[in-house]
């Protein structure tokens, strides 16, 4: 038993075959724990056999947290490779995650029975630009809550024409709106506050994520979250969640939404001091924030597949520091007209001017550079943004390519880095705390007036 009394369920080989059809609200839940105030805490775990599955959904349970549990999906099925799930499968080949449109309904009945319910919801993550399958067969063994984008689980993953992500996620989202047959409300997640993980400002992750959000609202989902990843410097992020939460009251007024921090997504600690503090100012950011739930990195990311006991020790680590984190005195509407929010406000009207229907919107705003991500060779991103860490460690425009943005950043000045200034940014956070906070940014050199 746990020290919040959940108890874990019966292993797999002693669950019935019959398919979990519970209806489990997973912004229900969110919501309740938020008033009890308590930080939704989640690993990014996946496993590719059931039995190590379920093991890992009944430790994220019974951690001294307060949990939701996450099936994360393996990459054949992200990309729709199903016959190399099958191959891998039939070989006992090991996936780095759970293939949950090829394992049998009734399989993934017995991982989830006895686990899932109003106390402990779980959520499935993909990756994938074509999710229409993944969310047919969540909604059969009666999950409802999922995540991805159009944008957000396209342009960084593979080059699928963004045009198609779009079309696939249209009826992936009307797939998705099902739910509610079974009395539930489904809870969708946009990962554009992620967008490849690092060096993009975060005016233009906050953006995407809006955006996202409004695609997903206006094909009928009213159960959101949005999310945004944790950068390069605390205070910049404080005021872009803030940001964020505004931007969401104004645009997405008749919708239950939360907010959803991610432990910094790219090149991670090594050391275990540099990567538990890591996790605990990502902690502390989503409790000054007042944002809802946070996804947690363990000690092992910099070099492989983490434990169920790794990710445990990092939910119950996050969690601690949430307990002693205070939050920070805003106003009603959630912040003052920062540079983030006047950078995402910019660029969310610019795109809702292209066009009534989202996606065609988006479809318009990639091809005119109106959306642009820094760094991004997907075909159909422009590729004319850059972006730098300058001395204080925040993130800012080096170019703004064609991006709306010439009333609000100062284009007085460009900053092109080398390739050695570009390895060196994406290394920073890593140095940094695996350096006790020693790392330099990237200089102004190179700054042209």
């Amino acid at each position: 038993m746990s020290g919040d009394g959940r108890r874990a369920g019966p292993p797999l080989s002693r669950v019935g075959s019959r398919v979990s059809r519970a209806a489990v609200d997973f912004g229900r839940f969110v919501r309740t724990a938020r008033q009890a105030g308590a930080l939704v805490v989640q690993p990014r775990m996946g496993f590719g056999g059931p039995a190590e599955m379920r093991a890992g959904l009944t430790a994220t349970r019974n951690a001294a947290a307060t949990t939701a549990g996450t099936i994360t999906l393996d990459s054949y099925t992200r990309v729709g490779d199903l016959r190399a799930v099958e191959a891998a499968l039939r070989d006992g080949a090991d996936l780095n995650g759970y293939p949950i449109v090829s394992h049998p309904d009734a399989v993934t009945g017995r991982v989830l029975a006895g686990l899932v319910g109003d106390d402990f919801p779980v959520q499935v993550r993909h990756g994938s630009a074509n999710p229409v399958d993944i969310f047919r067969a969540l909604l059969r063994v009666g999950l409802s809550a999922t995540e991805g984008g159009p944008v957000s689980y396209c342009l960084p993953y593979g080059r699928t024409p963004l045009e198609t992500s779009v079309r696939n996620w249209d009826r992936a989202c009307e797939i998705l709106c099902r739910a509610r047959e079974s009395g539930v409300e489904p809870h969708l997640e946009t990962f554009g506050g992620c967008m490849l993980g690092q060096l993009c400002p975060p005016g233009l992750l906050v953006a995407i994520s809006l955006l996202e959000a409004l695609f997903f609202h206006r094909h009928g989902l009213r159960d959101l979250s949005v999310s945004y990843a944790q950068q390069t410097n605390a205070a910049q992020d404080q005021e872009a969640v803030l940001a964020l939460r505004r931007l969401c009251a104004e645009f997405l007024p008749d919708t239950r939404w939360h907010v959803v921090i991610y432990t910094y997504m790219g090149m991670y600690p090594a050391s275990r001091e540099g990567a538990y503090q890591l996790l605990g100012q990502a902690a502390e950011l989503a409790v000054a924030t007042g944002s809802e739930r946070l996804i947690v990195k363990t000690e092992a990311e910099a070099s492989r597949i983490p434990t169920i006991a790794e990710n445990v020790a990092a939910l119950e680590y996050a969690a601690g520091a949430a307990r002693r984190a205070r939050p920070i005195l805003i106003s009603g509407d959630f912040a003052e007209d920062s540079q983030v929010y006047a950078e995402a406000r910019t660029l969310v009207e610019a795109v809702l001017n292209l066009h009534d229907d989202m996606g065609k919107a988006l479809l318009i705003a990639f091809r005119r550079g109106f959306l642009d991500i820094p760094y991004c060779v997907h075909p159909d991103n422009m590729g004319r943004t850059r972006s730098y860490i300058d001395q204080r460690g925040r993130l800012r425009w080096g170019n703004i390519g064609l991006l709306p943005l010439r009333d609000v950043v100062d284009t007085s000045y460009a900053h092109a880095l080398s390739s050695a200034e570009l390895l060196r940014s994406l290394s920073y956070v890593r140095r940094k705390f695996d350096e006790g906070g020693s790392a330099d940014p990237i200089s102004a050199q190179g700054v042209h007036r």
